[in-house]
């Protein structure tokens, strides 16, 4: 059964982000302005977590410093956001907490959104960023990257690129209700539209589609479902029987299994899509946290 908190979550979201993007039409600035307004939640913050600007080339953002460190473990976190919105301010407190968790200092990425900048250019951030935290001299095995949502779509196809390109790949990754399937295939889209209090399908394709360009939705790396998985890190992936993107992360998790890929993959019952950002908020976010934060102190750095 979930927390009075968690259904006050899921009433909120209802009524700020749901209902933005279900209208008659869709506004990409009233979808930026519902998912951001997370930050007017209160952000309750780990103690002793310092935040600064980065100022290293190929890493705009924000640095989450943990007042206790492995001094080895970093973590590259993507956001959500649909690929349209979202900021690294806006995703704080997942940030700080994850941060805190894993006992890793913490580079929330501010990638470019679209559609001013569609696909390549979120994947072309995360990649250089990947590659300009191995340049300051961050091992690939004590390096993690996370993203929730669309970020999740973008920590695999990150991965996917770099393994593509030769690079060397980070020890480990953790997928938050993600997005993989930009098509839309998946049977809980459907399943799940009553019970699913963030998120809506009834722009879901032109939102792809912002992302996308040109580009086929089932392209591997915009939907790195339909991607040939093996040689991927270990992965972790969370995600909600009631929301309509259970089944992106459920057919991943059976694809990466298939591929030799070790899979810890957690389902969490009645759950608002993407619960873990309301951390520390809800009892089932601040456990959920915990356990991505235990993942990365076993298998980063």
């Amino acid at each position: 059964m979930p927390s009075i908190e968690t259904h006050l979550l899921a009433l909120s979201s209802r009524l700020l982000v749901k209902r933005a993007l279900s209208g008659g039409s869709l506004d990409v600035e009233r979808v930026r302005r519902s998912m951001n307004s997370r930050r007017l939640l209160p952000a309750f913050l780990p103690r002793g977590l310092r935040i600064e600007t980065s100022r290293e080339p190929h890493l705009k953002g924000e640095w989450h410093t943990p007042a206790d460190i492995a001094p080895r473990r970093t973590i590259l976190y993507l956001h959500g956001g649909a690929f349209v919105a979202g900021t690294p301010q806006a995703f704080r407190p997942l940030a700080g907490w994850i941060a805190a968790r894993s006992r890793a200092r913490l580079l929330a990425l501010d990638y470019r959104l679209a559609p001013e900048h569609p696909f390549p250019a979120a994947l072309d951030d995360a990649v250089a960023a990947v590659r300009a935290l191995y340049a300051l001299g961050v091992a690939p095995n004590a390096l993690g990257i996370v993203g929730d949502s669309a970020g999740g779509a973008l920590t695999l196809a990150t991965m996917l690129a770099l393994r593509e390109a030769g690079d060397p790949l980070p020890a480990a990754a953790a997928l938050i209700s993600p997005l993989t399937d930009l098509a839309g295939t998946g049977e809980s889209l459907r399943t799940n539209a009553a019970t699913e209090s963030l998120l809506s399908t009834r722009h879901s394709e032109k939102l792809a589609r912002m992302y996308a360009g040109d580009h086929a939705l089932e392209h591997p790396l915009v939907s790195p479902l339909y991607a040939e998985l093996r040689g991927l890190p270990s992965l972790l992936i969370h995600a909600s029987n009631s929301e309509i993107l259970f089944d992106d992360a459920r057919r991943l998790a059976e694809k990466a299994r298939a591929a030799g890929i070790a899979v810890e993959f957690t389902v969490w019952d009645q759950q608002p899509h993407d619960f873990h950002a309301a951390v520390p908020l809800t009892p089932e976010a601040r456990l959920a946290v915990k356990g991505v934060g235990a993942y990365f102190a076993r298998r980063v750095g």
